[in-house]
């Protein structure tokens, strides 16, 4: 025999039964049985010896003829007094739940109710073996002609792959050893008006995937599995924090000052205020007013806009965790971040390796973790231990030797962070800690005593790409500003003044951090892209 997942043929389904005997439930609700003699549309009828469909048995290529079809059907249950789509379904387990349930050798003692869409039907005449799939995945349905009555039995064969249903029963275990709900009522709860696209071949088109999520969650079980590992990572990220006592805040999205960072910012306005505001492209300068307020460990997962480039890395819309912990600094945070992504490959993937899907090579997440600054990663990346001492003239020479385009406009730390960010950071597959960045590419952080060139930051690299940037946060107001005013240039309107003020009140030396939740989902989700971790990408409006 076979069955159809969404107008497609694929494997037997576990149907061998075990002892059927079950008392009837009818869903009389409505007046069913009295209106057991109304007529409801059929689809065509079978050919001969068929007994696996999909319900409306229409050619998978004509879908306006499936969606009229189905339209008929609703008119049909509409004029029958049956309500297609109900307030509510009273369940009591979600679909794991239920097969975790079941007690080994006591068929019939555990009495369930599920509800789900419908996938898969196979029709045995008098009785139907389908498949519902919820939050947690698939269940199988026994249905009996005999015991539902042949009025809802009837009506039941009427539904199409994609109705939602509810349904009661016993659970059983089949000869072939599947846990199955025994059905004694079953109920329509919502009617699927658009048939659903075909298992491996409907919804194959990358733009499709991203712009109708809805159905990819339904006939991608990858997808489904992704996306929802990410909502578990982000969940042990937020427990991770808690259980050492660090408090989840929300800060403003609408800010006056585009501050925290270097990116161009979406602008809206305020009617009321009548003012222009900036859609937040970093979380930072709120989080540290609340070191200052006296609250010493603080995180936020949220989103930041920054109107710039759209990539398989960048998505103008993203999510952040920042977190910040008092009387901490860098090397704090190299320790939290590491345990972080550590517990998440432990208690969520399963996994301290993972295969990395751009290069094809395996990432130990559990080993060591190397560290190296990035002086000594540019001088071996050149083969010029005198890098640094060279001229701007000569950095712009080299760094179009190695292949680069170098833009007129840029400033001699820009030339040598290309060489880094182009040459450099994709090769860096294994988690690796880049150190003391040069002064220019942060203002917010503390110089290193060591060499003032560089500050005592590092930035974790995985998978070729930054995850989390974090700093020894700089908390000399004075210091602050002077690197603020140097970055700013003669645009004095965009520094932060009141984060300047807070700090003038004092705030306590911090090690800070950023992780990039959907960079760091990409790698532990196996994902090619941002677009595959993110439920609803931004995506130009359909003509």
């Amino acid at each position: 025999m076979k069955i159809v997942y969404a107008n497609t043929e694929h494997s037997t389904l576990n149907c061998g039964l075990s002892g059927m005997a079950s008392p009837p439930m009818f869903d009389d609700e409505h007046g069913l049985e009295a209106r057991a003699t109304r007529k409801f549309p059929f689809a065509p009828p079978l050919g001969a010896g068929q007994r696996c469909r999909f319900m409306s048995d229409i050619p998978g290529d004509i879908t306006h003829d499936q969606h009229a079809v189905r339209r008929q059907k609703l008119a049909e249950l509409r004029a029958g007094g049956i309500d297609p789509f109900r307030a509510n379904f009273a369940t009591t387990h979600f679909s794991g739940d239920a097969l975790r349930a079941y007690v080994d050798g006591q068929d019939g003692t555990v009495r369930v109710a599920v509800a789900g869409r419908l996938v898969i039907i196979r029709d045995m005449g008098k009785s139907q073996f389908v498949k519902i799939l919820d939050q947690q995945g698939l269940i199988q349905l026994y249905v009996r002609k005999d015991v539902l009555g042949d009025f809802s039995y009837a009506a039941f064969k009427k539904l199409d792959i994609g109705d939602i249903v509810g349904a009661e029963g016993t659970l059983f275990k089949t000869k072939a050893g599947e846990v199955t709900v025994r059905v004694e009522r079953v109920i329509l709860v919502a009617k699927s008006l658009r048939p659903l696209p075909e298992k491996w071949h409907g919804l194959t088109d990358p733009e499709q995937i991203y712009r109708q999520r809805y159905l990819d969650l339904v006939v991608n079980p990858e997808s489904r599995q992704r996306l929802l590992l990410r909502s578990r990572i982000v969940a042990r990220v937020r427990r991770f924090l808690e259980e050492r006592q660090f408090i989840e805040v929300e800060t403003p999205v609408l800010q006056n000052v585009a501050g925290g960072a270097a990116a161009r910012p979406f602008v809206t306005h305020h009617d009321a205020l009548g003012v222009d505001f900036f859609l937040r492209i970093s979380l930072e300068l709120y989080l540290k007013r609340l070191l200052v307020a006296g609250w010493d460990r603080v995180f936020e997962i949220g989103r930041n806009f920054r109107n710039e480039g759209i990539s398989r890395r960048h998505n103008p819309e993203f999510t952040m965790l920042e977190v910040y912990q008092a009387y901490s600094d860098y090397r704090g945070m190299m320790a939290l971040v590491k345990g972080m992504i550590q517990a998440i490959c432990r208690d969520v993937v399963g996994a301290e390796k993972i295969l990395h899907a751009a290069s094809g090579r395996e990432i130990d997440f559990g080993g060591e973790w190397r560290e190296v600054t990035y002086k000594d990663l540019i001088r071996a990346e050149t083969g010029d231990p005198d890098w640094f001492s060279r001229s701007p003239a000569e950095h712009v020479a080299a760094a179009e030797k190695l292949g680069l385009k170098v833009e007129p406009q840029w400033q001699d730390f820009e030339v040598t962070n290309e060489i880094f960010s182009k040459r450099i950071e994709p090769g860096l597959i294994q988690p690796t800690f880049v150190l003391n960045l040069p002064t220019e590419l942060c203002p917010l952080a503390k110089t290193n005593p060591a060499d003032p060139t560089t500050l005592d930051v590092f930035e974790l690299c995985i998978g070729g790409m930054e995850i989390a940037p974090a700093y020894s946060e700089q908390n000399d107001p004075d210091a602050q500003r002077e690197m603020f005013e140097r970055q700013a240039g003669e645009e004095k309107q965009s520094i932060d003044q009141d984060f300047l003020t807070a700090l003038e009140y004092g705030m306590p030396p911090a090690g800070g951090m950023g992780v990039g939740i959907d960079r760091l989902c990409i790698l532990l989700t196996g994902a090619e892209s941002i677009r595959d971790v993110i439920l609803f990408p931004q995506l130009r409006p359909q003509a």
